[in-house]
């Protein structure tokens, strides 16, 4: 059994990159903005996530498809915490 990937915003952004070779792409950890909320670990990194990205993967798909690739693309990451991913899909 492989390790699972640590919670961060580059080991997300890798994982994004590799399933949906993005055109444009950002990872941006916000966790330290929800300390004390649902799902906060404590520490400030790690739990709350935005996602902007944009790849011809989401050419004619609706945008709950378009999130359904996201989440499918960091399922490893939500397995192991991850709380809340915002996901803008341009």
């Amino acid at each position: 059994m492989s390790a699972l990937p640590s919670i961060s915003a580059a080991a997300m952004e890798a994982a994004l990159r590799a399933r949906l070779a993005p055109t444009q792409l950002e990872v941006i950890d916000e966790s330290g903005l929800h300390a004390g909320h649902a799902g906060a670990n404590g520490t400030g990194f790690g739990t709350h996530f935005r996602v902007r990205i944009a790849t011809p993967e989401f050419a004619g798909r609706t945008r709950i498809a378009r999130h359904r690739l996201v989440y499918d693309a960091l399922q490893d990451f939500i397995d192991q915490g991850v709380h809340a991913i915002a996901i803008e899909a341009l």
